[in-house]
C-alpha cells in the first residue's frame, strides 16, 4: 500500500513535528516527498527544494482525497481558488493570490495557467472537466512567466498524467456518491516488448443521476435529479526505448461530457444560503475533446533535451436558463470550437558545477471560434453575435542557477515573448452568426494586433542551515491583450484591450528539521498591477447582460500565507494553512460602478475574486494492521472568506466552511474499501454571481449557478 495517503488533507508540503525510534522508523510513510517540474530541470525535484511556493500532490494523495477534477482541490490550499464559473460546465475562473478572472467568455486569458503534460491549455472552456490516471498535480502559486510564459501572473497548474511503465500494474476503482453519481476507471500498463516499447490504457466513465432539484421546469413539474451529465475518457499512451538512451511518450486521449444546462438561481426570488431554484430551461452541455502530446527526452552532450508537441481540439455546445425563473426570460446557446498546436523545446545543463542552466524556445497558435445566442423574454429578441481570434505566439526563454557556495544560489531568467491576434466580430445584435453551424456570415469588426514583452527574474537562494532553505526574488509578467468576442454594447470597440502587466517581490522560507519530519513553508509577496484586464458585466435591459473588456485600473495586493504539517506520533499527522491578502486599487480608469462618472466611489470597491482570509486544518490517521492491512481516516477543515464577484461589488461570492471526512481499509490483496463526505456543512457555493435586469425577478436579481452541497459516497480499488 502506498503510505503517502498520510498527506491527504489540505496542504502537501507543510510541517511535521515529532521523535522517537518509532516515527524514524516510519518516515518514508509519514512524509514521503512529491517530486515536482515547476523548474524544469532536466530531473524533477523535491518541492522542499525548489525556491518556489508550491503546493503538490502525489498520486496517492489525489486518491485519498477522492479528487475528480480541479475544482476539488480548491479550498485546500491557501490563497487559492479553482473554481467552474458554472455558465457552461467545465470553465475554469481561478484565483491566486487575488489574481483571476471572472467570465466564461473564450478569448479572456486565464491569471492562472493550466498545463496538461507540459501543454498550454489555451482557453479556459475545457479545464474542469472530470480528472483520472493522475500522476501529480503542482499548484505554483505567484507568476512563473519565465519558464512557463503569459498569462501566469497568479500563477500555474501543472497536471501530470501516468507514464507507461515496464512493470505490469492494473488498477481500477468504482464508486458512488449523492446523486445517484457513479463513476469508474480503469488503467494498466506494462512492457509492450521488454526494454524496448511500453504501454498505457487508461478508460473512465462517469454517470451523474443530478443532484439538485429543480422546483419548476416551466411545466408546473419539478425535477428531483437536475443536473445529469455522462463523461467518458479513453487514454493510450506508449513510451518507446531507443539504443541511444532517448525517450519518446506519445499520449492520446479522447473525451466527451454531456448533460443538463447550469442550477442557476436568481437572488431576487431565491436565498443564497439555500439550494432553492426554478428554470424552465433545463439547458444541456454537450462537449467533446481530443488531446496528443508527444515528449522526447534524451541526453545531449552534458545535458539533457527536451522537447514537447501538443494538440487539442475542443467542441462545446452549451444552453443556459440566464434569468433563473420558470418563465421565458434570458436563455442562452453558446457553440464553441478551440483548436491548438503548441511546441516547446528546452535544454537543461550544468555548467563547472556551478551553472545550473536552462534555455528553450516556445511557439503556440490556436484558432478559436465563439458564437453566442440570445433569446429575450420568450422571443421578443432573438439576437446572435460572436467572431473568430486566430493566436500566435513564440518565445524564447533563459533561466540560470549560479552556485556561489553550497548555501548560497543567485536566480537568474528573461523571456522574450512575442504576439500577435487577429479577429473578426460580430457585434451582439448583429445577427449574422449560427450557435448550431458555429459560424457568422459577416462581421462588423475587424482588426489584428501584435505585442512584444521581456519578462525578466532574478532572487536568491540561501541555506543558512541544512535544514532551513530562505529565497527572495524579483519578476515580472504579463497576461495577454486582445479581443472581447462576446461584445454586447454597440457603442463599444471589442477591442484590443492592452496586456496586464505585473511586478512581484517575494520573500519565502521553508524548513525541515526534526530528522526530515518536521515542515513549515512561508511566503510573503507584494505585487503591483498595471492595466488590470477586467470583464466588467452590468444588467441591460436589451440584451440581459452586457460585457465589456477593458484595461480598468492599476492595483496593488500584498499577503502572506503558509503551510504546515505535524506528525504528532507514528499514527498521527496534522496538517495546516492559512493565507491572508490586502488588494486596493491606485488608480481607476473605468466606471466600474456604472453610476454615470470615475471616481473615489470606484476606486473603494473591492478587488474581484480577493477572498480576505483563506485558512484550514486537518488530522490524518494511519495505521499497519493484520499482517499486511492498513487503516486510514482523515478529517479536514477549510474556510474562505466572501469575495466580490463583479467589479461594482454587487455580485458577491459565499464565504464557506468545508468539513470532509474519510475512512479507508486497504487489504495486503491490493483491495481497498472507502468511505467519504464532502462539504459536511453542506455550504452553498456559487460559480458566479452576474446581476441582471429587475426585470428578471426584481430588484437583485441574479444569475448565480449553485455547486454541489453535502456529498457521501463509497469506493472500492483494487490495485495489482
Amino acid at each position: 500500500m502506498q503510505k503517502s495517503l498520510l498527506f491527504a488533507a489540505a496542504g502537501a508540503v507543510a510541517l511535521s513535528m515529532s521523535s522517537g525510534t518509532s516515527l524514524a522508523q516510519n518516515r518514508s510513510a509519514l512524509l514521503e516527498e512529491v517530486l515536482v517540474t515547476a523548474t524544469k530541470k532536466a530531473e524533477a525535484e523535491k518541492l522542499q527544494d525548489v525556491p518556489i511556493a508550491a503546493t503538490a500532490f502525489g498520486e496517492g494523495q489525489l486518491e485519498a482525497l477522492f479528487v475528480r477534477d480541479l475544482q476539488s482541490l480548491s479550498y485546500s490550499m491557501p490563497n487559492v481558488s479553482m473554481d467552474d464559473v458554472g455558465t457552461s460546465k467545465g470553465v475554469a475562473n481561478f484565483s491566486f493570490r487575488g489574481l483571476g478572472v471572472n467570465s466564461s467568455i473564450p478569448s479572456i486569458d486565464p491569471t492562472v495557467g493550466v498545463f496538461v503534460d507540459g501543454v498550454y491549455q489555451g482557453t479556459n472552456s475545457g479545464v474542469v472537466f472530470d480528472q483520472f490516471d493522475m500522476e501529480g498535480i503542482e499548484v505554483l502559486r505567484g507568476p512563473q512567466g519565465i519558464l512557463f510564459g503569459r498569462n501566469v501572473t497568479g500563477g500555474a497548474v501543472l497536471i501530470r498524467t501516468t507514464d507507461p511503465s515496464e512493470d505490469f500494474t492494473l488498477k481500477t476503482r468504482a464508486a458512488v456518491q449523492s446523486g445517484e453519481d457513479y463513476y469508474y476507471s480503469l488503467v494498466t500498463t506494462g512492457a509492450l516488448v521488454p526494454g524496448k516499447l511500453l504501454g498505457k490504457f487508461a478508460v473512465y466513465y462517469n454517470d451523474d443521476g443530478g443532484y439538485f432539484k429543480n422546483k419548476n421546469t416551466g411545466n408546473g413539474k419539478s425535477n428531483d435529479n437536475f443536473g445529469q451529465s455522462e463523461t467518458m475518457m479513453l487514454r493510450l499512451a506508449a513510451t518507446y526505448l531507443d539504443q541511444g538512451g532517448g525517450e519518446t511518450t506519445l499520449k492520446i486521449e479522447e473525451g466527451s461530457n454531456e448533460g443538463d444546462g447550469p442550477p442557476g438561481q436568481n437572488h431576487a426570488v431565491y436565498d443564497r444560503d439555500t439550494f432553492d431554484f426554478a428554470i424552465d430551461e433545463e439547458g444541456e452541455n454537450d462537449s467533446d475533446w481530443s488531446r496528443i502530446t508527444l515528449e522526447h527526452v534524451r541526453s545531449v552532450g552534458d545535458g539533457t533535451l527536451t522537447n514537447i508537441l501538443g494538440w487539442k481540439d475542443l467542441e462545446t455546445y452549451a444552453v443556459s436558463d440566464i434569468d433563473a425563473l420558470p418563465v421565458p426570460g434570458f436563455h442562452a446557446a453558446i457553440a464553441l470550437d478551440a483548436e491548438q498546436i503548441s511546441n516547446e523545446l528546452r535544454y537543461n545543463i550544468l555548467l563547472n558545477e556551478r551553472f545550473d542552466v536552462t534555455a528553450g524556445l516556445y511557439y503556440f497558435q490556436q484558432d478559436l471560434t465563439y458564437i453566442e445566442r440570445r433569446i429575450i423574454q420568450g422571443g421578443a429578441q432573438d439576437v446572435t453575435g460572436g467572431g473568430v481570434q486566430d493566436t500566435e505566439n513564440w518565445g524564447i526563454f533563459t533561466a540560470v542557477d549560479y552556485r556561489l557556495s553550497e548555501a548560497l544560489t543567485l536566480l537568474a531568467g528573461l523571456r522574450y515573448t512575442q504576439e500577435k491576434k487577429d479577429a473578426d466580430i460580430a457585434t451582439i445584435p448583429f445577427n449574422s452568426c449560427d450557435a448550431k453551424k458555429v459560424s457568422c456570415s459577416n462581421y462588423d469588426f475587424s482588426d489584428s494586433e501584435s505585442w512584444s514583452n521581456v519578462s525578466p527574474k532574478v532572487g536568491v537562494q540561501w541555506y543558512p542551515m541544512d535544514t532551513l532553505q530562505l529565497y527572495a526574488s524579483f519578476s515580472q509578467g504579463f497576461r495577454s491583450g486582445g479581443y472581447n468576442q462576446r461584445n454586447t454594447v454597440p457603442t463599444a470597440s471589442p477591442g484590443p484591450f492592452d496586456e496586464e502587466k505585473q511586478d512581484s517581490f517575494e520573500m519565502g522560507f521553508k524548513l525541515d528539521a526534526a530528522d526530515g519530519v518536521l515542515r513549515l513553508n512561508g511566503a510573503v509577496f507584494h505585487n503591483s498591477i498595471e492595466d488590470m484586464q477586467r470583464e466588467v458585466n452590468f444588467a441591460d435591459p436589451n440584451f440581459g447582460v452586457a460585457q465589456v473588456i477593458v484595461n480598468s485600473a492599476d492595483a496593488t495586493i500584498t499577503g502572506a500565507e503558509f503551510e504546515l504539517l505535524a506528525a504528532l506520533n507514528q499514527y498521527f499527522v496534522l496538517t495546516a494553512n492559512a493565507g491572508y491578502l490586502d488588494g486596493d486599487y491606485d488608480e481607476v480608469r473605468e466606471d466600474l460602478n456604472r453610476d454615470g462618472q470615475v471616481n473615489s466611489a470606484d476606486e473603494n470597491l473591492a478587488l474581484p475574486r480577493l477572498a480576505q482570509w483563506t485558512y484550514g486544518i486537518g488530522l490524518n490517521f494511519d495505521m499497519d494492521v493484520n499482517d499486511g492491512d492498513h487503516i486510514t481516516a482523515r478529517v479536514s477543515f477549510n474556510h474562505r472568506d466572501p469575495s466580490a464577484y463583479t467589479d461594482d461589488n454587487l455580485g458577491v461570492l459565499n464565504s464557506a466552511d468545508m468539513v470532509n471526512v474519510s475512512a479507508a481499509y486497504g487489504f495486503s490483496n491490493g483491495i481497498t474499501l472507502s468511505l467519504f463526505g464532502k462539504n459536511l456543512k453542506d455550504e452553498v457555493t456559487h460559480g458566479n454571481d452576474t446581476q441582471l435586469p429587475a426585470a428578471f425577478g426584481g430588484p437583485g436579481a441574479s444569475f448565480a449557478p449553485l455547486n454541489k452541497g453535502r456529498i457521501y459516497g463509497a469506493e472500492i480499488k483494487y490495485e495489482y
